[in-house]
């Protein structure tokens, strides 16, 4: 994957974009604007809703920001309270298969860290592999499969962000994935845990593909999700994935997958996600995590 622009004029591109969005929020230089950001995948986008105190902010009007064509992915970022936990929330992202290279996919996340976040809470919509998940659950994941993706990091590395050679053998941290089961037993909202394989799209995969998948140990597949863990462990970011099945594989149900049936599924789920991701960012406030 090579960059569309020299490694300084990336790094440039992401400094203006971060104060540019530093100067919107009114925060101070070198002070974090918020104690998580949170990613709202496809249909997901109704979270934001909750976030007290609202400042929103266009994706098309950041500075080199790249924004998404794919229905469900509003495209704006928004500051806001939840309770007294300040968080960043993108509504929306963009993918490797609208013909962004990965360098323009995982740059909100470059953005982040930047602007300080240290924790990234990831959700998407997803494909149930699994023969115990089904349209509606909630997947905690517990780590992923990338080998369909090219890596991110692929290219000259950029030292000031992280090392040439990340360790992944924690890539979502065991303290948010135990705190995400203490929130979820605590409201009483099932919380099923899996393995994530992201593959790049847009065609959805064959059932010969999930056969593969499921014998590789995936329980999930979706088109997102970890080029943008990849680059967050790399800024040293902690990171917390939620799948939202919203339909079965292809080959293990007779229906036809569609794009619809995503979103309907998401709109459904969206109160029992809403409730748990407000409750896991209640509960690190309270701790001062």
């Amino acid at each position: 994957m090579k960059r569309s622009k020299s490694s300084s004029q990336y790094q440039d591109q992401i400094r203006q974009a971060a104060e540019f969005i530093q100067r919107k929020s009114q925060g101070k230089k070198g002070e974090s604007v918020a104690e998580a950001a949170i990613v709202l995948g496809s249909g997901l986008g109704g979270f934001a809703e909750v976030l007290e105190d609202q400042k929103e902010i266009s994706f098309s009007s950041i500075p080199h920001f790249p924004v998404s064509g794919i229905s469900g992915h509003a495209g704006t970022l928004i500051q806001g309270r939840l309770g007294k936990c300040p968080v960043l929330c993108l509504k929306g992202r963009v993918h490797y298969y609208e013909g962004h290279d990965l360098s323009r996919v995982t740059f909100a996340v470059r953005v982040l860290g930047t602007l300080g976040i240290k924790r990234l809470f990831l959700t998407n919509a997803a494909g149930g592999i699994s023969s115990v998940l089904r349209p509606g659950d909630l997947m905690l994941i517990e780590d992923h499969i990338s080998s369909f993706f090219p890596n991110p990091l692929i290219g000259k590395n950029l030292d000031r962000f992280g090392p040439r050679f990340p360790d992944m053998s924690a890539a979502y941290s065991p303290f948010l994935r135990k705190l995400a089961i203490r929130c979820a037993r605590k409201l009483h909202v099932p919380l099923r845990k899996g393995i994530y394989a992201a593959v790049t799209g847009p065609s959805y995969e064959t059932p010969a593909e999930i056969r593969m998948l499921k014998r590789l140990g995936a329980d999930a597949v979706g088109m997102s999700t970890v080029p943008e863990v990849i680059v967050a462990r790399h800024l040293g970011i902690e990171c917390l994935g939620i799948s939202i099945i919203t339909n079965l594989a292809a080959g293990i149900s007779k229906k036809s997958l569609s794009h619809a049936e995503v979103l309907e599924v998401g709109d459904k789920v969206k109160p029992r996600l809403t409730q748990l991701l407000c409750e896991i960012c209640c509960q690190l406030n309270r701790a001062h995590l």
